[in-house]
């Protein structure tokens, strides 16, 4: 028997591993939810990683003002989402 969990990525230190975590939960059922504190180095295999997160519709956002295409969000709404999630794993 399987419990869907809403689960808080917080990507650190390590943006694609952060990724790649994010991914695999979803294999699992778990509602997974990644926010970039760091920027997201431009490279083939991130590229490669946020296509499969969109396509399998993991929420992304960032912490990161300048230059980051993701959504950006903010102290209250980063605060609100670690209270709300059911697990958070900092990566």
């Amino acid at each position: 028997m399987s419990t869907t969990r809403s689960i808080l990525i917080l990507g650190r230190r390590d943006p694609t591993e952060a990724m790649r975590v994010a991914a695999g939960l979803t294999i699992y059922d778990h509602k997974p939810r990644i926010i970039f504190m760091v920027p997201v180095p431009e490279t083939p295999e991130n590229t490669e990683m946020a296509e499969l997160l969109e396509f399998s519709d993991v929420e992304s956002q960032s912490t990161v003002s300048v230059g980051s295409p993701l959504p950006q969000i903010g102290v209250k709404e980063l605060a609100s989402a670690i209270l709300e999630a059911d697990e958070v794993i900092n990566i």
